[in-house]
């Protein structure tokens, strides 16, 4: 195991080089994630059909609710975990992320259940149509079950990479990805299996991506490894407030996910709307691409977070404030070559998921250039969330989520198609993104006029070393 672990300091090396050693594994791990989703809907849409792939996005909300579930337990139990070991507490450290892998578990075990026994009606409260129904639904029932695995695959990237293993950690995303793209090949195509075939794929992909991880938390020789759970009064007491704390951290990175899922539910909604399935089908191949790009900026964040909160842990500001600003100028690069590649692309990114017959096609290339104009400003707002969550400043964290991704976001779906028509629907995400990061810049804005940008208050952390004992 020692072999999997790589020579990390966040401490004493440069920050440019820990950087690049942390981010090269995390965003190679997140292609093939997004390799996972891409091939996924090709297979979807071109084995199955339109209809099949407009089903797949009706039910996405509920894998974007699991994957947030991991990530928010993610982000919350590193933070506190990366400023435990920056004091030498790695026992509080390992309490810490073992509370949230069994809490977040059983959460999803109970959410999964309930809805695979109203299927129909949870399927119907995500905006399916009569038609689309039959398919969502049996998409549904193969893939919910195995959401606590999908949430250890997100929550486990955060701890083996704080652990000093980037490399495996990008190791079990590929892992995950590839055996999901043969066996979604075997199972569309040679099987002929349909929605249960697609649905089993992804099922099985997390689920030993998982369960590679569980084994690497399992060794005793691992800085971070599983801690026994005790069940005293006192120790349940610790772990309520020791989870609500965690929650609270990483509540703004499951909000992301969440805010995502809201952008599909009300864009569902809209789509069927003005331009019925077709819109839906057309809309659900930006669907597709969206997590995408929102993947390698999460991982650009997280290559962040372990060295801005381990050396916050140590109040050591400068390294914190330059971490962030390279994460932010790599985020606003990446996010510069994306929207290009969509706007020159379109054509080419349309055609991978579905044939020029189907009338979403048409649909979708006049849409995705509109679409991609918001990239940039999106790579703005997914580091800046990172950043707080980080520095264990939740409130701004959660507010700048709330605003870009369900306040903002809704009113751009509903106002923009009355103002500007069928564009207006394809401008929303880009309009909402672009109106959060000028309340990014307003609030930089307002600390600097209160000489406080380049201040990290402590307050919070002591405030977490009080609540997190060790148990």
């Amino acid at each position: 195991m020692e072999k999997m672990r790589d020579s990390i300091d966040f401490k004493n090396m440069d920050i440019a080089a820990l950087f690049r050693k942390l981010l090269l594994p995390t965003v190679l791990g997140m292609i093939f994630s997004a390799l996972f989703v891409i091939t996924d809907g090709i297979f979807v849409g071109k084995g199955i059909g339109s209809d099949a792939l407009a089903a797949v996005n009706i039910v996405a909300p509920l894998w974007l609710f699991s994957t947030g579930i991991g990530l928010m337990f993610g982000v919350g139990a590193s933070v506190v975990a990366s400023i435990h070991l920056s004091h030498n507490k790695p026992k509080t450290a390992r309490i810490n992320i073992t509370q949230s892998i069994v809490v977040s578990s059983l959460l999803l075990m109970c959410t999964s259940t309930l809805f695979c026994l109203f299927a129909p009606q949870v399927v119907h409260l995500l905006g399916s149509s009569e038609r689309l129904k039959p398919l969502a639904v049996e998409y549904m029932c193969w893939f919910v079950p195995f959401s606590a695995f999908t949430a250890l695959l997100n929550s486990g990237m955060f701890f083996l990479r704080l652990d000093g293993s980037p490399n495996f950690a990008m190791f079990c995303n590929i892992v995950a990805s590839v055996l999901n793209i043969i066996l979604d090949y075997l199972f569309i195509f040679p099987f002929g299996w349909g929605m249960f075939g697609a649905a089993f794929a992804s099922a099985i992909g997390t689920t030993v991506g998982a369960l590679m991880i569980i084994i690497y938390l399992s060794r005793r020789n691992c800085a971070l490894r599983f801690y026994p759970v005790k069940f005293s009064r006192n120790s349940m007491k610790l772990m309520k407030r020791n989870v609500g704390y965690m929650c609270r951290l990483g509540s703004s990175a499951f909000l992301c996910e969440v805010a995502i899922a809201c952008m599909m539910f009300v864009g569902n909604l809209v789509f069927i709307h003005y331009l019925k399935e077709d819109g839906v089908a057309a809309f659900s191949i930006a669907c597709y691409f969206f997590p995408i790009i929102f993947m390698v900026y999460n991982a650009i964040a997280q290559s962040a977070q372990p060295i801005i909160s381990f050396n916050y842990g140590l109040n050591e500001t400068l390294r914190v404030r330059k971490t962030y600003l390279l994460a932010l100028k790599t985020a606003v690069g990446c996010g510069i070559c994306f929207a290009l590649v969509t706007i020159f692309c379109s054509q080419e990114i349309v055609a991978m998921f579905i044939d020029r017959s189907y009338p979403a096609y048409d649909i979708a290339v006049q849409g995705l250039p509109l679409y991609a104009s918001g990239f940039v400003f999106f790579a703005i707002n997914i580091v800046s969330i990172g950043y707080f969550q980080s520095v264990e400043r939740a409130k701004y964290a959660t507010v700048i989520t709330l605003l870009r991704g369900f306040i903002l976001l809704t009113l751009c779906f509903y106002g923009l198609p009355l103002l500007l028509g069928k564009p207006g629907i394809w401008l929303a995400t880009p309009l909402a993104e672009l109106l959060t990061t000028l309340f990014i810049l307003i609030i930089y804005m307002g600390r600097k006029r209160n000489g406080k940008e380049n201040s990290i208050s402590l307050q919070h952390g002591n405030h977490a070393k009080e609540i997190l004992q060790e148990v």
